[in-house]
């Protein structure tokens, strides 16, 4: 199984989707570890980026969970996944690809954003991935969980539901 923990930048990815990986046992992957170099930098430099950016990054990410499932693995991603066309592409990685939506208030997302000092993502770009995040639709099968819940507590929720 491949599980995509997806949302704007500040919304909890990394940290609901390792502590969730943890939690069933299986492999995690950081997103922005896939990303190259001129990616980084563009974000950091506070220019969002572009489908061009994004394809070849989704791609990696793909050929990474398909590796992990050819060794009978499964593994949680951290990815944006913002629009539907890119989860359209992560759905390529296999026959079972969920979606974890991490949604939540501007403010809350915004606060989170300001208080991490060690990420390359600047929090003037969440109103571009805001703007640029196209919403599950319920065609989509994606579970959408608030973010304003404890962490720990999200873990817990989104857990159960992908082990039952």
């Amino acid at each position: 199984m491949i599980i995509v923990v997806m949302g704007v930048s500040g919304a909890g990815k990394t940290r609901i989707g390792r502590d969730v990986a943890r939690r069933l046992g299986w492999t995690f992957i950081e997103g922005d570890d896939l990303h190259t170099e001129a990616n980084r930098r563009k974000m950091a430099a506070g220019t969002p980026l572009n489908d061009d950016d994004r394809w070849p990054w989704l791609d990696r990410l793909c050929d990474a969970a398909r590796g992990i499932e050819a060794d009978g693995g499964s593994v949680v991603i951290a990815c944006s996944a913002l629009k539907r066309t890119y989860r359209d592409r992560l759905r390529g990685a296999g026959p079972d690809v969920r979606f974890v939506h991490l949604a939540g208030d501007r403010a809350v997302i915004a606060k989170r954003m300001a208080a991490r000092g060690d990420h390359y993502m600047p929090p003037g770009l969440l109103d571009s991935q805001i703007a640029t995040l196209e919403t599950p639709t319920a065609d989509e099968g994606v579970m959408t969980f608030d973010v304003s819940q404890r962490a720990n507590r999200l873990v817990d929720v989104v857990a159960a539901q992908l082990a039952g």
